[in-house]
C-alpha cells in the first residue's frame, strides 16, 4: 500500500512539470498567430466580449483573434467539411467554433475535429470533468475532450410586469394565457435556435415520456413524444401575435416588438439578457424573467477545434483563456455581459472567489437559485426532426 502510494504521488509530482513544460511550447509557438474565431455575431455584448478576448490574448501571448461573424453555426462547419473534401487537411480557414448540439455532433462524426485537447488546458483544473458533468454532455452527446466549455445558457422568458401582473407558470398555462391576451405573445421561427428551443421546452414538459428525448428520435418514438405538443400548438397558435402567420425571425426582433409593447413576453437563451437589455434601452425598466415551474433547458457553450486548423496552437491558447477565473468573472459581470461561468465554484482559489463575489447585481438580473431546475436539452436529432416537422404543419 505504501509502494502504490508513494507512487502515485511521484507521478503527481512529476505531471505537473510535464504539463507546464508541454504548455510553454505551445505558448511559444502560438505567439504571432491569429486565430480565425467562428462565432454567431447576432449580439453586441458577446461580440464585444469577443473583442476583449482578442486584445487580451495579444497582449499577454502575442495571439490575436479575428471574429468571422456567422449567421448560422452550419455556415463553419459547411466551410471545414468543404475543405476536407478538396484534400484541405493543414493550414484550414477556421481555427475555433463556437459550436453545440446537431453542428458538434456533425463534426464528431466526420471527424473534423481536433482532439482530444481539453485535459491539457492548465485552466481545465477549475472545470468539473467529472462523467456526466455538463461541461462533458453535448445536448447528450458525450465531448470526449473535443471541444472546451466557456460560458453556460439558460433558457428564460421575459415580461413586462407594467402590464402582466402573472406569466404562465408552465408550459401548458401558455394556452389559457394566451386566450385571455391575443395576440399579445409570439415566438421567433423556429429555424432559429431560440424558436426551436421554445418547442423543445414544451416538448420535455408535454412528452408522455420524456426520457426518451435522451435518445436518437425514431419515427415511432417522435410520434408518440410529439403527439401532446402539437396539440398544445395548435391551441396556442390562433391566439399568437398576427394569428400565428407570421413569426419574428430571431430574438432580437422579437425583443424589439416586447420594446415597441406589442407584446408582452420574450425568450432568451441568456439569463442576464434582459437586464443588459433594459441597460440597453432595448427593453422597459419593467422587464423580469421568468422561468416555468418545472424549470428550463439549459446547456453549455463550448469552443472547438477543427482538425485541419491553421493557428491550432493559438486556438488552444484562447480556450485556455476563455477558461481563467479572471476572464470568466469578467464575462459573468452584467456591466459585461452577463453569462453565467462554466468553472467549478468548489475548485477556484481565494483570488477566483473573491472576484465573483464582487460583481455588480442588477434588480432584472436573476439569481441562479430562481432559474430553478436546469432541464438537460433532448438529443440532436430531435431538435432536427422538431423544426422540419413544424415547418411541414405550419408553413404549407
Amino acid at each position: 500500500m505504501r509502494l502504490a502510494i508513494a507512487a502515485a504521488v511521484a507521478a503527481s509530482l512529476m505531471t505537473a512539470p510535464i504539463r507546464a513544460q508541454d504548455w510553454q511550447d505551445t505558448l511559444d509557438a502560438a505567439r504571432g498567430q491569429t486565430v480565425y474565431w467562428n462565432a454567431w455575431g447576432g449580439d453586441g455584448r458577446t461580440n464585444a466580449f469577443i473583442d476583449w478576448v482578442g486584445k487580451e490574448t495579444e497582449a499577454r501571448f502575442g495571439v490575436s483573434v479575428r471574429h468571422v461573424k456567422l449567421t448560422d453555426t452550419a455556415e463553419a462547419v459547411t466551410r471545414v467539411l468543404s475543405e476536407k473534401a478538396a484534400g484541405r487537411d493543414t493550414g484550414g480557414s477556421v481555427d475555433l467554433i463556437w459550436i453545440n448540439g446537431p453542428n458538434f455532433l456533425a463534426m464528431k462524426q466526420q471527424g473534423l475535429l481536433h482532439g482530444p485537447f481539453v485535459a491539457d488546458l492548465p485552466n481545465a483544473d477549475y472545470l468539473d470533468l467529472s462523467p456526466g458533468a455538463p461541461a462533458t454532455v453535448d445536448f447528450t452527446e458525450p465531448v470526449e475532450g473535443m471541444e472546451s466549455p466557456w460560458r453556460l445558457a439558460r433558457f428564460v422568458f421575459a415580461y413586462d410586469t407594467a402590464r402582466v401582473d402573472a406569466p404562465p407558470a408552465t408550459m401548458a398555462d401558455f394556452v389559457p394565457w394566451a386566450e385571455a391576451n391575443p395576440g399579445r405573445m409570439t415566438h421567433p421561427d423556429p429555424s432559429n435556435f431560440m424558436g426551436a428551443t421554445f418547442l423543445k421546452q414544451a416538448l420535455i414538459e408535454l412528452a408522455p415520456d420524456a426520457g426518451v428525448l435522451q435518445m436518437p428520435a425514431d419515427d415511432a418514438g417522435f410520434a408518440a413524444a410529439t403527439a401532446p405538443l402539437w396539440d398544445w400548438y395548435d391551441a396556442l397558435r390562433p391566439n399568437l401575435w398576427r394569428g400565428g402567420a407570421a413569426f419574428p425571425e430571431n430574438e432580437s426582433i422579437q425583443q424589439q416588438l416586447m420594446n415597441d409593447g406589442e407584446i408582452d413576453i420574450a425568450m432568451y437563451f441568456d439569463p442576464a439578457a434582459p437586464a443588459a437589455a433594459i441597460r440597453a434601452g432595448l427593453l422597459p425598466d419593467t422587464a423580469r424573467v421568468f422561468v416555468p415551474e418545472g424549470g428550463s433547458i439549459g446547456n453549455v457553450s463550448f469552443v472547438a477545434i477543427p482538425y485541419n486548423a491553421a493557428n491550432r496552437d493559438g486556438a488552444l491558447v484562447v480556450a485556455d483563456f476563455l477558461l481563467a477565473p479572471e476572464t470568466q468573472a469578467q464575462m459573468q459581470n452584467i456591466d459585461v455581459l452577463g453569462a453565467f461561468s462554466v468553472l467549478d465554484p468548489g475548485k477556484l482559489d481565494d483570488a477566483g472567489r473573491a472576484a465573483f463575489a464582487a460583481l455588480p447585481d442588477d434588480p432584472a438580473l436573476p439569481r441562479i437559485e430562481d432559474l430553478g431546475p436546469t432541464l438537460i436539452e433532448p438529443h440532436a436529432s430531435w431538435m432536427t426532426r422538431l423544426t422540419e416537422a413544424w415547418a411541414n404543419r405550419y408553413t404549407r
